[in-house]
Protein backbone atom coordinates (compact mmCIF):
# COMPACT_ATOMS: atom_id res chain seq x y z
CA UNK A 1 0.00 0.00 0.00
CA UNK A 2 2.96 2.60 1.09
CA UNK A 3 3.92 1.43 -2.89
CA UNK A 4 0.88 2.35 -4.21
CA UNK A 5 0.12 5.67 -2.16
CA UNK A 6 3.56 7.03 -3.22
CA UNK A 7 3.09 6.49 -7.20
CA UNK A 8 -0.66 7.51 -6.17
CA UNK A 9 1.14 11.17 -5.24
CA UNK A 10 2.33 11.90 -8.41
CA UNK A 11 -1.25 12.22 -10.10
CA UNK A 12 -1.44 15.63 -8.43
CA UNK A 13 -2.75 17.64 -11.24
CA UNK A 14 -4.53 14.80 -13.11
CA UNK A 15 -7.01 13.46 -10.27
CA UNK A 16 -9.65 15.46 -11.89
CA UNK A 17 -9.16 13.55 -14.97
CA UNK A 18 -8.94 10.26 -13.05
CA UNK A 19 -12.24 10.64 -11.33
CA UNK A 20 -13.94 11.70 -13.81
CA UNK A 21 -12.55 9.09 -16.28
CA UNK A 22 -14.43 6.52 -12.98
CA UNK A 23 -17.18 8.13 -13.29
CA UNK A 24 -17.81 8.38 -16.81
CA UNK A 25 -17.19 4.43 -17.36
CA UNK A 26 -19.55 3.54 -14.47
CA UNK A 27 -22.08 5.72 -15.81
CA UNK A 28 -21.38 4.11 -19.65
CA UNK A 29 -21.53 0.94 -17.99
CA UNK A 30 -24.92 0.95 -16.21
CA UNK A 31 -26.49 2.16 -19.90
CA UNK A 32 -24.21 -0.88 -22.07
CA UNK A 33 -26.17 -3.21 -19.22
CA UNK A 34 -29.37 -1.88 -19.95
CA UNK A 35 -29.44 -2.40 -23.50
CA UNK A 36 -30.66 -6.15 -23.28
CA UNK A 37 -32.89 -5.50 -21.01
CA UNK A 38 -34.28 -2.91 -23.33
CA UNK A 39 -34.32 -4.82 -26.45
CA UNK A 40 -35.78 -8.27 -24.50
CA UNK A 41 -39.04 -5.80 -23.94
CA UNK A 42 -38.81 -4.36 -26.96
CA UNK A 43 -38.80 -8.12 -29.05
CA UNK A 44 -41.60 -9.49 -25.91
CA UNK A 45 -44.07 -6.22 -25.85
CA UNK A 46 -43.35 -4.38 -29.02
CA UNK A 47 -42.95 -6.76 -31.66
CA UNK A 48 -44.62 -9.36 -30.43
CA UNK A 49 -47.48 -8.11 -29.64
CA UNK A 50 -48.03 -5.49 -32.62
CA UNK A 51 -47.59 -2.68 -30.68
CA UNK A 52 -46.13 0.08 -32.70
CA UNK A 53 -46.33 2.98 -30.48
CA UNK A 54 -43.88 0.51 -27.94
CA UNK A 55 -41.89 -0.26 -30.47
CA UNK A 56 -40.75 3.30 -32.12
CA UNK A 57 -40.54 4.32 -28.40
CA UNK A 58 -38.00 1.58 -27.64
CA UNK A 59 -36.22 1.95 -30.75
CA UNK A 60 -35.72 5.70 -30.03
CA UNK A 61 -34.40 4.64 -26.70
CA UNK A 62 -32.18 2.40 -28.14
CA UNK A 63 -30.48 4.49 -30.45
CA UNK A 64 -30.05 7.23 -27.65
CA UNK A 65 -28.64 4.88 -25.48
CA UNK A 66 -25.72 3.12 -28.19
CA UNK A 67 -25.20 7.57 -28.89
CA UNK A 68 -25.09 7.77 -25.21
CA UNK A 69 -22.32 4.51 -25.00
CA UNK A 70 -20.48 5.81 -28.04
CA UNK A 71 -19.84 9.46 -26.24
CA UNK A 72 -19.14 8.28 -22.96
CA UNK A 73 -16.59 5.80 -24.42
CA UNK A 74 -14.85 8.23 -26.49
CA UNK A 75 -14.66 10.50 -23.76
CA UNK A 76 -13.52 7.91 -21.10
CA UNK A 77 -10.71 6.48 -23.18
CA UNK A 78 -10.00 9.95 -23.78
CA UNK A 79 -10.03 11.04 -19.70
CA UNK A 80 -8.37 8.10 -19.24
CA UNK A 81 -5.51 8.30 -21.56
CA UNK A 82 -4.79 12.25 -20.10
CA UNK A 83 -4.86 10.81 -16.45
CA UNK A 84 -2.34 7.81 -17.65
CA UNK A 85 0.22 10.11 -19.38
CA UNK A 86 0.01 12.89 -17.18
CA UNK A 87 1.28 10.13 -14.06
CA UNK A 88 3.69 8.99 -16.51
CA UNK A 89 4.55 12.52 -17.02
CA UNK A 90 4.91 13.40 -13.58
CA UNK A 91 6.48 10.08 -12.29
CA UNK A 92 9.52 11.05 -14.45
CA UNK A 93 9.66 14.43 -12.91
CA UNK A 94 9.51 13.34 -9.59
CA UNK A 95 12.15 10.42 -10.11
CA UNK A 96 14.70 12.75 -12.36
CA UNK A 97 14.26 15.83 -9.61
CA UNK A 98 14.88 13.03 -6.97
CA UNK A 99 18.07 11.66 -8.49
CA UNK A 100 20.00 15.24 -8.12
CA UNK A 101 19.58 14.79 -4.80
CA UNK A 102 21.33 11.78 -4.99
CA UNK A 103 24.89 11.20 -3.40
CA UNK A 104 27.57 9.23 -5.38
CA UNK A 105 27.23 6.82 -3.37
CA UNK A 106 23.34 6.31 -4.09
CA UNK A 107 24.00 6.72 -7.47
CA UNK A 108 26.18 3.73 -7.31
CA UNK A 109 23.60 1.59 -5.42
CA UNK A 110 21.22 1.81 -8.81
CA UNK A 111 23.93 1.71 -11.23
CA UNK A 112 23.23 3.89 -14.39
CA UNK A 113 21.25 1.39 -16.34
CA UNK A 114 19.06 0.44 -13.81
CA UNK A 115 18.26 3.84 -13.79
CA UNK A 116 17.69 4.63 -16.89
CA UNK A 117 15.57 1.55 -17.37
CA UNK A 118 13.22 2.72 -14.09
CA UNK A 119 12.62 6.30 -15.60
CA UNK A 120 11.95 5.01 -19.36
CA UNK A 121 10.55 1.47 -19.37
CA UNK A 122 9.33 1.04 -15.62
CA UNK A 123 7.31 4.42 -16.12
CA UNK A 124 5.69 3.21 -19.64
CA UNK A 125 4.60 -0.31 -17.23
CA UNK A 126 2.95 1.69 -14.74
CA UNK A 127 1.21 4.45 -17.42
CA UNK A 128 -0.32 1.28 -19.29
CA UNK A 129 -1.56 -0.59 -15.79
CA UNK A 130 -2.94 2.61 -14.78
CA UNK A 131 -5.00 3.00 -17.86
CA UNK A 132 -6.81 -0.10 -17.42
CA UNK A 133 -6.99 0.56 -13.44
CA UNK A 134 -8.96 3.59 -13.87
CA UNK A 135 -11.10 2.47 -17.22
CA UNK A 136 -10.79 -1.53 -17.75
CA UNK A 137 -10.62 -2.14 -14.09
CA UNK A 138 -13.47 -0.58 -12.64
CA UNK A 139 -15.86 -1.08 -16.32
CA UNK A 140 -15.18 -4.92 -16.14
CA UNK A 141 -16.35 -5.95 -12.28
CA UNK A 142 -19.31 -3.43 -12.44
CA UNK A 143 -20.10 -4.85 -15.89
CA UNK A 144 -19.83 -8.39 -14.41
CA UNK A 145 -21.91 -7.44 -11.64
CA UNK A 146 -24.41 -5.80 -13.31
CA UNK A 147 -24.79 -8.53 -16.13
CA UNK A 148 -25.12 -11.23 -13.10
CA UNK A 149 -27.65 -9.65 -11.29
CA UNK A 150 -30.34 -8.66 -14.86
CA UNK A 151 -29.30 -12.87 -15.59
CA UNK A 152 -30.97 -13.73 -11.96
CA UNK A 153 -33.98 -11.44 -12.53
CA UNK A 154 -34.40 -12.82 -15.90
CA UNK A 155 -33.95 -16.44 -14.75
CA UNK A 156 -32.45 -17.59 -11.73
CA UNK A 157 -31.28 -20.92 -12.99
CA UNK A 158 -29.71 -19.38 -15.79
CA UNK A 159 -28.06 -16.97 -13.50
CA UNK A 160 -26.93 -19.69 -11.06
CA UNK A 161 -25.16 -21.03 -14.05
CA UNK A 162 -23.74 -18.11 -14.81
CA UNK A 163 -22.72 -17.68 -11.64
CA UNK A 164 -20.77 -21.30 -11.66
CA UNK A 165 -18.92 -20.76 -15.10
CA UNK A 166 -17.25 -17.57 -14.15
CA UNK A 167 -16.06 -18.66 -10.59
CA UNK A 168 -14.37 -21.36 -11.86
CA UNK A 169 -13.54 -19.89 -15.04
CA UNK A 170 -11.97 -16.53 -12.99
CA UNK A 171 -10.45 -19.44 -10.47
CA UNK A 172 -8.23 -21.02 -13.87
CA UNK A 173 -7.66 -16.87 -14.76
CA UNK A 174 -6.04 -16.08 -11.74
CA UNK A 175 -4.11 -19.59 -11.72
CA UNK A 176 -2.61 -18.51 -15.03
CA UNK A 177 -1.80 -15.43 -14.14
CA UNK A 178 0.15 -16.58 -10.93
CA UNK A 179 2.02 -18.83 -13.02
CA UNK A 180 3.11 -16.29 -15.70
CA UNK A 181 3.79 -13.61 -13.04
CA UNK A 182 7.41 -14.95 -12.55
CA UNK A 183 8.37 -14.74 -15.60
CA UNK A 184 7.49 -11.43 -16.06
CA UNK A 185 9.39 -9.83 -13.05
CA UNK A 186 12.22 -11.40 -14.19
CA UNK A 187 11.82 -9.61 -18.02
CA UNK A 188 11.55 -6.17 -16.02
CA UNK A 189 14.76 -6.18 -14.34
CA UNK A 190 16.42 -7.99 -16.57
CA UNK A 191 15.60 -4.82 -18.89
CA UNK A 192 18.51 -3.24 -16.35
CA UNK A 193 21.52 -5.51 -18.13
CA UNK A 194 20.29 -4.81 -21.49
CA UNK A 195 20.54 -1.46 -21.30
CA UNK A 196 23.90 -1.85 -19.17
CA UNK A 197 25.16 -3.57 -22.93
CA UNK A 198 23.54 -0.88 -24.70
CA UNK A 199 25.27 1.92 -22.85
CA UNK A 200 28.72 0.23 -22.02
CA UNK A 201 29.02 -0.31 -25.95
CA UNK A 202 27.98 3.43 -26.98
CA UNK A 203 30.59 4.98 -24.24
CA UNK A 204 33.35 2.39 -25.60
CA UNK A 205 32.38 2.53 -29.33
CA UNK A 206 35.82 3.66 -30.50
CA UNK A 207 37.65 1.01 -28.28
CA UNK A 208 34.99 -1.70 -30.22
CA UNK A 209 35.85 -0.25 -33.37
CA UNK A 210 39.81 0.25 -32.91
CA UNK A 211 39.71 -3.27 -31.72
CA UNK A 212 37.04 -4.84 -34.15
CA UNK A 213 35.41 -6.21 -31.49
CA UNK A 214 31.62 -5.79 -32.84
CA UNK A 215 30.88 -9.09 -33.00
CA UNK A 216 32.01 -9.58 -29.34
CA UNK A 217 28.96 -6.57 -28.35
CA UNK A 218 26.71 -8.22 -30.96
CA UNK A 219 26.82 -11.38 -29.13
CA UNK A 220 26.55 -9.96 -25.42
CA UNK A 221 23.57 -8.18 -26.68
CA UNK A 222 22.02 -10.93 -28.38
CA UNK A 223 22.94 -12.77 -25.32
CA UNK A 224 20.49 -10.20 -23.20
CA UNK A 225 17.87 -9.60 -25.69
CA UNK A 226 17.50 -13.50 -26.18
CA UNK A 227 16.87 -14.34 -22.26
CA UNK A 228 14.28 -11.38 -21.75
CA UNK A 229 12.81 -13.29 -25.12
CA UNK A 230 12.75 -16.25 -23.10
CA UNK A 231 11.24 -14.91 -20.27
CA UNK A 232 8.48 -12.75 -21.89
CA UNK A 233 7.68 -15.11 -24.09
CA UNK A 234 7.44 -17.99 -21.43
CA UNK A 235 5.16 -15.54 -19.80
CA UNK A 236 2.91 -14.58 -23.13
CA UNK A 237 2.49 -18.62 -23.63
CA UNK A 238 0.75 -19.18 -20.15
CA UNK A 239 -1.46 -16.33 -20.18
CA UNK A 240 -1.94 -17.32 -23.70
CA UNK A 241 -4.53 -20.11 -22.55
CA UNK A 242 -6.76 -17.70 -20.94
CA UNK A 243 -8.52 -17.19 -25.10
CA UNK A 244 -9.16 -20.33 -25.58
CA UNK A 245 -10.27 -21.07 -22.28
CA UNK A 246 -12.48 -18.57 -21.66
CA UNK A 247 -13.89 -19.16 -25.63
CA UNK A 248 -14.52 -22.88 -24.24
CA UNK A 249 -16.32 -21.49 -21.43
CA UNK A 250 -18.21 -18.90 -24.00
CA UNK A 251 -19.43 -22.06 -25.97
CA UNK A 252 -20.11 -24.39 -23.36
CA UNK A 253 -22.76 -21.75 -21.88
CA UNK A 254 -24.18 -21.43 -25.37
CA UNK A 255 -24.67 -24.57 -25.63
CA UNK A 256 -25.90 -24.88 -21.80
CA UNK A 257 -28.29 -21.90 -22.44
CA UNK A 258 -29.74 -23.17 -25.81
CA UNK A 259 -30.86 -26.16 -23.97
CA UNK A 260 -32.13 -24.61 -21.00
CA UNK A 261 -33.78 -21.39 -23.27
CA UNK A 262 -35.39 -24.31 -25.67
CA UNK A 263 -36.41 -26.63 -23.01
CA UNK A 264 -37.99 -23.37 -20.90
CA UNK A 265 -39.81 -21.59 -24.15
CA UNK A 266 -40.92 -24.78 -26.24
CA UNK A 267 -42.26 -27.17 -23.14
CA UNK A 268 -42.31 -25.61 -20.42
CA UNK A 269 -43.39 -21.83 -21.57
CA UNK A 270 -41.64 -20.01 -18.39
CA UNK A 271 -39.08 -18.38 -20.52
CA UNK A 272 -39.85 -15.44 -23.64
CA UNK A 273 -37.79 -15.09 -26.96
CA UNK A 274 -37.20 -12.03 -25.63
CA UNK A 275 -35.49 -13.07 -21.91
CA UNK A 276 -33.43 -15.52 -24.25
CA UNK A 277 -31.99 -12.82 -26.18
CA UNK A 278 -30.49 -10.84 -23.73
CA UNK A 279 -29.60 -13.85 -21.71
CA UNK A 280 -27.27 -14.00 -24.74
CA UNK A 281 -26.01 -10.42 -24.71
CA UNK A 282 -25.22 -11.42 -20.72
CA UNK A 283 -23.74 -14.67 -21.13
CA UNK A 284 -20.98 -12.44 -23.66
CA UNK A 285 -20.99 -9.82 -21.08
CA UNK A 286 -19.96 -12.26 -18.38
CA UNK A 287 -17.34 -14.17 -20.27
CA UNK A 288 -15.53 -11.13 -22.03
CA UNK A 289 -15.69 -8.94 -18.64
CA UNK A 290 -13.66 -12.06 -17.39
CA UNK A 291 -11.29 -12.17 -20.19
CA UNK A 292 -10.65 -8.15 -19.49
CA UNK A 293 -10.19 -9.10 -15.46
CA UNK A 294 -7.31 -11.29 -16.47
CA UNK A 295 -5.86 -8.97 -19.23
CA UNK A 296 -5.52 -6.19 -16.10
CA UNK A 297 -4.16 -8.89 -13.77
CA UNK A 298 -1.70 -9.59 -16.39
CA UNK A 299 -0.88 -5.59 -16.94
CA UNK A 300 -0.72 -4.53 -13.27
CA UNK A 301 1.57 -8.03 -12.51
CA UNK A 302 4.05 -6.69 -15.18
CA UNK A 303 3.50 -3.11 -13.87
CA UNK A 304 3.76 -4.24 -10.10
CA UNK A 305 7.55 -5.05 -10.12
CA UNK A 306 8.35 -1.74 -12.13
CA UNK A 307 6.29 -0.02 -9.64
CA UNK A 308 8.23 -1.42 -6.77
CA UNK A 309 11.98 0.02 -8.83
CA UNK A 310 10.42 3.35 -9.07
CA UNK A 311 9.38 3.34 -5.55
CA UNK A 312 12.84 2.22 -4.29
CA UNK A 313 13.97 5.69 -6.07
CA UNK A 314 11.61 7.79 -4.76
CA UNK A 315 12.05 6.22 -1.47
CA UNK A 316 16.03 6.58 -1.66
CA UNK A 317 16.95 9.38 0.46
CA UNK A 318 20.41 10.89 0.04
CA UNK A 319 23.12 9.70 2.61
CA UNK A 320 24.74 13.53 1.84
CA UNK A 321 22.46 16.07 3.32
CA UNK A 322 23.16 19.32 5.04
CA UNK A 323 22.40 19.68 8.91
CA UNK A 324 19.71 21.86 10.32
CA UNK A 325 21.14 25.04 10.53
CA UNK A 326 24.34 24.88 8.70
CA UNK A 327 27.06 27.29 8.13
CA UNK A 328 26.52 28.87 4.59
CA UNK A 329 29.54 30.66 4.10
CA UNK A 330 33.49 29.18 3.31
CA UNK A 331 35.55 31.85 4.83
CA UNK A 332 39.01 30.39 4.02
CA UNK A 333 40.73 27.68 1.86
CA UNK A 334 42.19 25.46 4.63
CA UNK A 335 41.72 22.26 4.72
CA UNK A 336 42.76 19.65 7.51
CA UNK A 337 42.28 15.62 6.95
CA UNK A 338 42.09 14.39 10.61
CA UNK A 339 42.78 10.46 10.83
CA UNK A 340 40.07 10.22 8.16
CA UNK A 341 38.96 6.53 6.82
CA UNK A 342 36.92 5.80 4.12
CA UNK A 343 35.06 2.53 2.71
CA UNK A 344 32.83 2.87 -0.24
CA UNK A 345 30.80 -0.17 1.26
CA UNK A 346 29.55 -0.87 4.65
CA UNK A 347 31.08 -0.08 7.84
CA UNK A 348 33.70 -2.71 8.60
CA UNK A 349 34.24 -3.58 4.65
CA UNK A 350 37.82 -2.81 3.30
CA UNK A 351 39.21 0.83 3.73
CA UNK A 352 40.41 2.60 0.41
CA UNK A 353 41.44 5.18 2.61
CA UNK A 354 43.17 4.48 5.90
CA UNK A 355 44.21 7.04 8.84
CA UNK A 356 44.90 10.40 6.31
CA UNK A 357 46.40 13.09 8.10
CA UNK A 358 47.41 16.35 6.47
CA UNK A 359 46.69 20.06 6.65
CA UNK A 360 47.29 23.14 3.90
CA UNK A 361 46.81 26.49 4.63
CA UNK A 362 44.64 28.82 1.99
CA UNK A 363 46.31 29.32 -1.22
CA UNK A 364 48.91 26.51 -0.68
CA UNK A 365 49.47 23.88 -4.36
CA UNK A 366 48.63 20.17 -2.54
CA UNK A 367 50.76 17.40 -5.26
CA UNK A 368 48.96 14.19 -5.18
CA UNK A 369 51.06 10.80 -6.43
CA UNK A 370 50.45 7.27 -6.89
CA UNK A 371 49.93 4.21 -8.44
CA UNK A 372 46.91 2.81 -9.37
CA UNK A 373 44.59 1.75 -7.13
CA UNK A 374 45.82 4.18 -4.19
CA UNK A 375 42.79 6.24 -3.83
CA UNK A 376 43.93 9.42 -5.24
CA UNK A 377 40.61 10.14 -6.70
CA UNK A 378 38.72 9.00 -3.66
CA UNK A 379 41.07 11.09 -1.10
CA UNK A 380 39.83 14.53 -2.96
CA UNK A 381 35.90 13.68 -3.30
CA UNK A 382 35.71 13.80 0.16
CA UNK A 383 36.95 17.43 0.23
CA UNK A 384 33.70 18.21 -1.59
CA UNK A 385 31.75 15.99 0.14
CA UNK A 386 30.70 14.15 -2.54
CA UNK A 387 31.03 11.13 -0.08
CA UNK A 388 31.42 11.38 3.92
CA UNK A 389 34.09 10.18 5.75
CA UNK A 390 33.61 6.72 7.36
CA UNK A 391 35.71 7.84 10.26
CA UNK A 392 37.57 11.04 10.82
CA UNK A 393 37.00 14.37 9.56
CA UNK A 394 37.31 16.89 6.87
CA UNK A 395 37.58 20.45 7.25
CA UNK A 396 37.62 23.25 4.97
CA UNK A 397 37.94 26.65 6.75
CA UNK A 398 38.45 25.04 10.08
CA UNK A 399 34.69 23.61 9.77
CA UNK A 400 33.90 20.22 9.68
CA UNK A 401 32.28 19.52 5.89
CA UNK A 402 29.47 17.99 7.14
CA UNK A 403 28.51 21.30 9.45
CA UNK A 404 28.45 23.25 5.52
CA UNK A 405 25.09 23.98 3.58
CA UNK A 406 25.52 21.53 0.71
CA UNK A 407 25.76 24.18 -1.89
CA UNK A 408 27.45 26.77 0.15
CA UNK A 409 30.35 24.04 0.43
CA UNK A 410 30.14 23.20 -2.87
CA UNK A 411 30.16 26.46 -4.74
CA UNK A 412 33.31 27.28 -2.62
CA UNK A 413 35.09 24.12 -3.91
CA UNK A 414 35.56 23.75 -8.02
CA UNK A 415 36.45 20.24 -8.56
CA UNK A 416 37.65 18.85 -12.18
CA UNK A 417 36.88 15.31 -12.40
CA UNK A 418 39.30 12.59 -13.50
CA UNK A 419 36.23 12.22 -16.33
CA UNK A 420 36.06 15.29 -18.02
CA UNK A 421 32.57 15.85 -18.95
CA UNK A 422 31.35 18.76 -21.60
CA UNK A 423 27.11 19.55 -22.45
CA UNK A 424 25.54 19.88 -25.54
CA UNK A 425 25.19 23.36 -26.02
CA UNK A 426 27.63 26.25 -26.85
CA UNK A 427 30.87 26.65 -25.34
CA UNK A 428 29.21 29.59 -23.38
CA UNK A 429 26.56 27.09 -22.03
CA UNK A 430 28.89 25.04 -20.68
CA UNK A 431 31.51 27.68 -18.98
CA UNK A 432 28.03 28.70 -17.27
CA UNK A 433 27.61 25.90 -15.39
CA UNK A 434 30.64 27.68 -13.69
CA UNK A 435 28.92 30.66 -13.22
CA UNK A 436 25.28 31.29 -14.89
CA UNK A 437 25.47 35.04 -14.35
CA UNK A 438 29.32 35.29 -15.61
CA UNK A 439 29.81 37.83 -18.57
CA UNK A 440 31.58 37.45 -21.71
CA UNK A 441 34.71 38.96 -20.23
CA UNK A 442 34.96 36.66 -16.81
CA UNK A 443 34.51 33.66 -18.95
CA UNK A 444 37.28 35.35 -21.59
CA UNK A 445 39.42 35.29 -18.42
CA UNK A 446 38.93 31.95 -17.03
CA UNK A 447 40.07 30.50 -20.30
CA UNK A 448 42.81 32.29 -20.54
CA UNK A 449 43.70 31.11 -17.52
CA UNK A 450 43.18 27.53 -18.29
CA UNK A 451 45.00 27.81 -21.83
CA UNK A 452 41.44 27.86 -23.69
CA UNK A 453 41.24 31.22 -25.31
CA UNK A 454 43.51 30.55 -28.17
CA UNK A 455 41.84 27.33 -29.49
CA UNK A 456 38.42 28.82 -28.54
CA UNK A 457 38.91 32.05 -31.05
CA UNK A 458 40.33 29.59 -33.96
CA UNK A 459 36.59 27.79 -34.21
CA UNK A 460 34.82 30.07 -36.73
CA UNK A 461 31.88 30.92 -33.88
CA UNK A 462 34.50 31.46 -31.48
CA UNK A 463 32.43 31.10 -28.10
CA UNK A 464 29.44 30.19 -29.58
CA UNK A 465 30.80 27.45 -31.08
CA UNK A 466 28.13 23.93 -30.94
CA UNK A 467 29.79 21.15 -28.54
CA UNK A 468 28.41 17.98 -29.15
CA UNK A 469 26.76 15.81 -26.36
CA UNK A 470 29.73 14.50 -24.34
CA UNK A 471 32.09 17.02 -26.33
CA UNK A 472 32.90 14.76 -28.94
CA UNK A 473 33.69 17.57 -31.35
CA UNK A 474 36.91 18.64 -29.62
CA UNK A 475 39.54 17.34 -28.43
CA UNK A 476 40.42 15.27 -24.89
CA UNK A 477 43.02 18.57 -23.96
CA UNK A 478 40.38 20.48 -25.30
CA UNK A 479 37.88 19.59 -23.12
CA UNK A 480 40.36 19.58 -20.64
CA UNK A 481 40.49 23.34 -20.78
CA UNK A 482 37.69 23.78 -21.00
CA UNK A 483 36.54 22.05 -18.01
CA UNK A 484 38.91 23.92 -15.83
CA UNK A 485 37.96 27.09 -17.24
CA UNK A 486 34.67 26.33 -16.03
CA UNK A 487 35.90 25.47 -12.82
CA UNK A 488 37.44 28.64 -12.07
CA UNK A 489 34.74 31.05 -13.17
CA UNK A 490 33.16 29.34 -9.53
CA UNK A 491 35.66 31.84 -7.79
CA UNK A 492 36.90 28.98 -5.60
CA UNK A 493 38.36 28.91 -2.34
CA UNK A 494 39.48 25.55 -3.33
CA UNK A 495 40.16 24.05 -7.07
CA UNK A 496 40.58 20.52 -7.28
CA UNK A 497 41.76 18.86 -10.62
CA UNK A 498 42.09 15.11 -10.58
CA UNK A 499 44.38 14.05 -13.43
CA UNK A 500 42.77 17.27 -15.56
CA UNK A 501 45.91 18.07 -17.60
CA UNK A 502 46.42 14.76 -18.54
CA UNK A 503 46.30 15.42 -22.07
CA UNK A 504 47.36 18.73 -22.54
CA UNK A 505 51.43 19.19 -23.56
CA UNK A 506 53.90 19.64 -20.84
CA UNK A 507 54.02 23.39 -21.88
CA UNK A 508 50.83 23.98 -21.72
CA UNK A 509 50.35 22.24 -18.32
CA UNK A 510 53.40 24.57 -17.28
CA UNK A 511 51.28 27.71 -18.75
CA UNK A 512 48.29 26.65 -16.67
CA UNK A 513 50.20 26.45 -13.30
CA UNK A 514 52.10 29.78 -13.95
CA UNK A 515 48.36 31.28 -14.04
CA UNK A 516 47.33 29.78 -11.45
CA UNK A 517 49.93 31.26 -9.36
CA UNK A 518 49.61 34.19 -10.34
CA UNK A 519 45.91 34.86 -10.55
CA UNK A 520 44.56 32.68 -8.40
CA UNK A 521 47.66 33.11 -5.20
CA UNK A 522 44.75 32.66 -2.85
CA UNK A 523 42.78 29.46 -4.17
CA UNK A 524 43.83 26.28 -2.20
CA UNK A 525 45.11 23.92 -5.61
CA UNK A 526 44.97 19.99 -5.13
CA UNK A 527 46.49 18.55 -8.40
CA UNK A 528 45.99 14.75 -9.07
CA UNK A 529 48.76 13.79 -11.50
CA UNK A 530 50.43 11.41 -13.23
CA UNK A 531 54.03 13.70 -14.20
CA UNK A 532 55.82 14.71 -11.78
CA UNK A 533 56.36 17.60 -13.32
CA UNK A 534 52.90 18.71 -13.42
CA UNK A 535 53.41 18.78 -9.34
CA UNK A 536 57.23 19.35 -8.26
CA UNK A 537 56.63 23.04 -7.59
CA UNK A 538 54.15 22.33 -5.35
CA UNK A 539 53.70 23.42 -1.41
CA UNK A 540 53.34 19.96 -0.47
CA UNK A 541 53.18 16.68 -1.76
CA UNK A 542 51.04 13.68 -0.84
CA UNK A 543 52.88 10.26 -2.07
CA UNK A 544 49.83 7.98 -1.82
CA UNK A 545 50.06 4.32 -1.70
CA UNK A 546 47.33 1.59 -0.74
CA UNK A 547 44.96 4.11 0.43
CA UNK A 548 47.56 5.44 2.83
CA UNK A 549 50.21 8.35 2.34
CA UNK A 550 53.49 6.44 2.19
CA UNK A 551 55.07 10.33 2.68
CA UNK A 552 54.79 13.80 2.18
CA UNK A 553 57.15 17.12 1.89
CA UNK A 554 58.27 19.32 -0.78
CA UNK A 555 59.69 17.93 -4.43
CA UNK A 556 63.18 18.29 -2.75
CA UNK A 557 62.60 16.54 0.49
CA UNK A 558 60.56 13.59 -1.48
CA UNK A 559 62.91 13.24 -3.70
CA UNK A 560 66.07 12.69 -1.16
CA UNK A 561 64.16 10.25 0.99
CA UNK A 562 61.19 8.20 -0.31
CA UNK A 563 61.80 5.56 -3.09
CA UNK A 564 58.17 5.63 -4.33
CA UNK A 565 58.65 9.47 -5.66
CA UNK A 566 62.21 8.65 -6.88
CA UNK A 567 61.60 5.71 -8.84
CA UNK A 568 58.72 7.65 -10.45
CA UNK A 569 61.23 10.74 -10.63
CA UNK A 570 64.30 8.80 -12.87
CA UNK A 571 61.79 6.38 -14.68
CA UNK A 572 59.99 9.92 -15.86
CA UNK A 573 63.07 11.79 -16.46
CA UNK A 574 65.34 9.26 -17.51
CA UNK A 575 62.43 7.47 -20.37
CA UNK A 576 59.92 10.77 -20.53
CA UNK A 577 57.37 8.01 -19.18
CA UNK A 578 54.82 8.58 -16.08
CA UNK A 579 53.03 6.63 -14.08
CA UNK A 580 49.52 4.99 -14.77
CA UNK A 581 46.72 6.73 -12.28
Amino acid sequence: MDIVRTIAKSIRDYKKQSILTIVIVFFEVIIESLVPFVMSILIDYGIRENNLTLCIWLSVCLVVMTVICFITGVEAGFMASTAACGLTKNLRHDLYYKLQTYSFKNIDKFQTASIVTRITTDCTNVQHAYLMLIRTAIRAPIMLVLALVLTFISNWVIGLIYLGVAIVLGIILFLLIIKAHPYFEKGVYTYDDLNGVVQENLQGIRVVKSFNKEEVEMSKFDKVSTKIFSLFSNGEKISAFESPVSQLAIYMMMVVLCYFGTRFIVLEGSMTVGVLSSLISYAWMVLNTLMLISMVFVNIIIAASSAERIYEMLKEESDIVSKPNPVVEVTSGDVEFNHVSFSYGKQGEKLVLDDINFKVKEGDVVGILGGTGSSKTSLINLIARLYDVSKGEVKVGGINVKDYDLKSLRDKIAVVLQKNTLFSGTIKDNLRWGNENATDEEMIEACKLAQAHDFIMQFPDKYDTYIEQGGTNVSGGQKQRLCIARALLKNPKVLILDDSTSAVDTKTDSLIREAFREKIPNTTKFIVAQRINSIQDADLILVMNAGKIDDMGTHEELLKRNKIYQEVYYTQNSQGGSIDD
